[in-house]
Formats: structure tokens, sequence, C-alpha cells
């Protein structure tokens, strides 16, 4: 019985037909709205009849029509091609699709390895130098069809470019040269990283992998998911979107010359929104505590002047102590953008 029908049933017993639709949680309007069209009552549990719903007699059909022996490694759309052939027409494949997953028959058909959805692991970085993660970007040339490539690594902690270079080709020895003078230039500690990245040919060469494994250990986006590697590409949409990016660079020497100031401005005066509106070098160096207190000073003098114009709690300036890459739980440490 559709609700509508247990409203007028009570209307009937000598209930009044206000306080009954109250009682349902509707309003008489939206009584009347569904009583002329049941369809409109959209609500996940709702019982009105479909004018077209399969009997029960027809998901029989459907059922046991894949259930035969013929059929039990193919998809509906195969089986549904094979039934047409024969002069059959039971229901569409969305239909076969519906009753399947209803009745508990949407599992892998066939003897192949059903396919695992896996998610990369979540590493959490404390301090700087112990998540990083890198790419491989395009930079255009103002020549027709000729690119340059630009290898950049960034620390998830606090957002500082630890490493980057230009070549003229995509390279695992290349890279291996930028990951080595990286760590030598930050000092860090051996077997203590964890690099993340994608599944490109230079991030999987045995030359960069070599030489990664003295440093820590390689983490991997699964093929075609970018959210897996979000510091990196929110860098370099930052970077290309930047008002001061010439789209196309006349030379490499051009490019690399660009880069380096693109660095100076990013690591030592882009305000970063996930690490407190400071610089990643701030941050890394540790002046930020200091920058963040002033601020909470200024804020709490601001509000003993006025504090009438504070309906809340001031701003509380604060930075995240930790850092997750794929993190579990993306309201506890979230990605956000460079």
């Amino acid at each position: 019985m559709h609700i509508t029908d247990a409203i007028r049933e009570a209307q009937k017993s000598g209930a009044r037909l206000r306080l009954a639709a109250d009682t349902a949680g509707i309003s008489l309007r939206t009584l009347e709205r569904w009583e002329k069209n049941p369809s409109d009552d959209r609500r996940k549990d709702n019982r009105f009849a479909v004018s077209n719903a399969l009997s029960p007699d027809e998901r029989r059909v459907i059922r046991d029509t894949v259930c035969l022996p013929e059929f039990t490694d193919l998809n509906p759309h195969q089986i549904v091609s094979i039934l047409a052939e024969k002069g059959l027409y039971i229901g569409s494949e969305s239909t076969y699709y519906r009753v399947m997953r209803q009745e508990g028959l949407r599992v892998h058909r066939g003897r192949s390895r059903a396919p695992e959805r896996s998610r990369p692991d979540e590493y959490v970085a404390s301090g700087p130098n112990q998540v990083w993660t890198w790419d491989i970007s395009y930079l255009a040339s103002e020549e027709r069809g000729v690119h340059y490539y630009l290898y950049l690594i960034v620390d998830i902690w606090d957002r500082y470019i630890v490493g980057w270079s230009i070549h003229e080709q995509e390279s695992g020895i290349l890279a291996a040269d930028l990951l080595q003078k990286a760590c030598l230039m930050h000092k860090v500690s051996k077997k203590s990283l964890v690099v993340h990245q994608d599944n490109g040919t230079p991030m999987t060469s045995a030359e960069f992998l070599s030489c990664l494994a003295s440093w820590g250990k390689p983490s991997y986006s699964r093929p075609g998911v970018s959210d897996d590697n979000p510091y990196s590409e929110s860098l370099f949409k930052h970077l290309k979107y930047n008002h001061r990016y010439p789209v196309r660079f006349e030379t490499m020497q051009a490019a690399i010359d660009w880069m380096e100031r693109f660095q100076e401005y990013y690591n030592h005066s882009h305000r970063h929104s996930a690490i407190g509106y400071v610089t990643p070098a701030q941050r890394r160096t540790g002046e930020s505590e200091a920058i963040l207190a002033k601020r909470r000073l200024t804020y709490a003098v601001a509000r003993a002047k006025h504090p009438e114009r504070w309906s809340r709690h001031t701003r509380p300036w604060t930075q995240p102590e930790k850092v997750a890459l794929n993190p579990r739980d993306k309201q506890k440490t979230g990605q956000d953008a460079a």
C-alpha cells in the first residue's frame, strides 16, 4: 500500500486529513501531487508499483537464464545478443544487471582472475625529508612538435621544491641523477625516504630504482589515477597557470632560467594555504611557528579592542603537524592544492 492510500484509509476511519498527512511526514500539497502522479514520490523507501515493472515470473526467467551452463561465463551484453539471434527478448542489459544485483548474482563471471580494487598505501610525514613525490611534465617550445621535460620533486610535508631539472628526453638515468643530488643537498638519511610516483618508464627503470634503494623505497599511483599523486599534479597546475608562465619557451635555457625564478618564488614567497599561509621555506626552517604565534597575538589584541565584532572565536592560525599521502580518511589530513 502506498502512503497516499494509507492516509486516505485513515481519513475514512475518522482521522482528520491534515493530521494524518502530518503524521506521515508530508504536506497536503505533496499528498495531492503524489495522488495525481505516484512517480513523483522519489523517496528511497516508497512502495508504489511501477506500471512497467517486471513480474515475478519474468524476474525468475532472467535469473534462470543467467544461471544456465552456456551463460555462466558471459555478461548480460553477450547474453542479450545471443538470445536476440534466437528470436528471444526477455529484457534489456540494464534489466539483467539490475535483477542480477538484486538476486546476488553480480559476481565475476568466467575463469579469469577477478579485478582487484586496491588503494595505494598511506604514508604520513611528520617532518621534512620523509615523503617526497615527483613527476615529469611537458614544457612546450616555440617550435611545433618540440617540447622539454621538467623533472620536479616536492616534499609533501612543507611543499618545498627539493629538486628539479629540465631535459630534452625522459630517462631513468637523468631521474636517478636528480634524486641523488636532491638527497645529498637536503641531507636525507639513508633508507628513510618514501618517494611516490606514477608508473612511467623513468620511474620504473632499473637505474632509478637502484638509486632509490639506497635512500628508501618507492610508492606507486594506480594506473590512470592522477589523484594518487595530488601534490605533484597540483604543483604542476600552479606552475603552468601562474600569470608569469610564458606558455612556450624559445630555448631550453630559457625554460631553465624561468624555472629557477619560479622555484625561488614558490619556496620563499608563495603563501601556501595548506600549511597556514606561510612559505614552504618558513615551514621547513621552523620560522612558521613564530609567524603563526604573532598572527594569533594580533588577532587576540584586535578582539580585546573590539569584542563586539567577534561573534565566535578568532582564527586559530595553525598548520598541520602531519601530512598524509593518499590518506584513508581524507577528513583527517586533506590533500590541498598547491
